[in-house]
C-alpha cells in the first residue's frame, strides 16, 4: 500500500551501511517510522529529505499499518537548514523533536500537533525567543501526554481565589496560600508568571508575534515547567541536557 504524506523528520538513525530509519511526524497519519534506503550516501535522492527537522512530502510503501514503511519518493518542502547549522538553534530543535518522538506513539495522530511543531521550527528560524517558543511547546506536549497542570484553581482544595501563590510540581499545579504548607517543596509563582502559564496553554504558535518577557520571568517559567515535567513524566531528556550545556557555554562566553 502506497501512502502520500507531508511530514517533519523528528528522528534519524543510521541503519546498516547506507540506510536511515526515520521517525516522521506527518500531517495526515500521525507519527510514522520509515526506511530511507541509501540515504547515507552523498548522491542519494533521499539524502536531503532524511535530515533532521526537514519538512517534506513522502511517498511511502507499507505492507501493513503496523509495518515499517519504505520511502519510494520524497520532495523537500522546507529544509530548516538553519536549525542544523546553528548550534544553539539545533539544540532547541532537537529538544522539541525528542519530546515529540517520545510522547507520541507510532501511528498516533494528535490534532494540530503537526502544525504546532512546524510553526515552532519556523519561529526558531525567524529569530523569535527560542526559550519561550520551547516553553509553549512543552505545555503542548504535556497536554499530549495527558499531564496538563491545573492552573485555574488550587490543586489541593479547589479554591480559585486570588490566593493562588505557589506551584506544586508533585501535586500537579497551583496551590493557594492556605494549602501551601501541605507541600513544603512548592515554589513561589507570582501572578504574572501564572498568567503567562495559562496563556501558554492556549496560544497557537502559528499566530505568535514578538515576545517580550523579562529575563527573571523567563527563568522562572522554565524552572516551573521543567520541574513539573520531571515530576510528572519521569523522563530523562538527553537533548535537554545538551541544550543546557550549550546555553551555559554561550552565556559563560558572553
Amino acid at each position: 500500500m502506497l501512502i502520500r504524506v507531508e511530514g517533519i523528520v523528528i528522528r534519524a538513525v543510521d541503519y546498516g551501511e547506507g540506510n536511515r530509519i526515520l521517525s516522521v511526524l506527518t500531517k495526515q497519519a500521525g507519527k510514522l517510522s520509515m526506511m530511507a534506503r541509501g540515504a547515507k550516501k552523498v548522491k542519494s535522492r533521499f539524502s536531503a529529505i532524511s535530515q533532521p527537522f526537514t519538512y517534506g512530502e513522502f511517498v511511502v510503501f507499507r505492507s501493513s499499518p503496523q509495518a515499517l514503511g519504505t520511502i519510494n519518493a520524497g520532495e523537500m518542502i522546507r529544509s530548516h537548514q538553519r536549525l542544523r547549522e546553528e548550534l544553539i538553534l539545533s539544540a532547541y530543535a532537537a529538544y522539541l523533536a525528542e519530546m515529540t518522538h517520545r510522547l507520541v506513539e507510532d501511528g498516533e495522530r494528535v490534532e494540530g500537533l503537526f502544525e504546532q511543531l512546524l510553526a515552532a521550527f519556523q519561529s526558531l528560524e525567524d529569530g523569535k525567543d527560542a526559550a519561550i517558543i520551547t516553553n509553549i511547546y512543552e505545555m503542548n506536549m504535556l497536554a499530549v501526554a495527558g499531564f496538563m497542570p491545573q492552573l485555574d484553581a488550587c490543586v489541593l482544595c479547589g479554591g480559585n481565589s486570588s490566593e493562588l501563590i505557589a506551584w506544586s510540581a508533585s501535586q500537579g499545579g497551583v496551590v493557594c496560600r492556605s494549602c501551601r504548607v501541605r507541600d513544603p517543596q512548592a515554589m513561589e509563582a507570582g501572578p504574572t508568571v501564572l498568567k503567562l502559564l495559562r496563556l501558554f496553554q492556549q496560544v497557537d504558535l502559528r499566530r505568535i508575534g514578538n515576545i517580550n518577557i523579562s529575563p527573571a520571568n523567563k527563568m522562572q517559567l522554565s524552572h516551573l515547567i521543567r520541574s513539573y515535567m520531571d515530576a510528572q513524566l519521569h523522563v530523562r531528556w538527553k537533548s535537554r541536557d545538551f541544550l543546557d550545556q550549550m546555553l551555559k557555554v554561550h552565556f559563560d562566553e558572553s
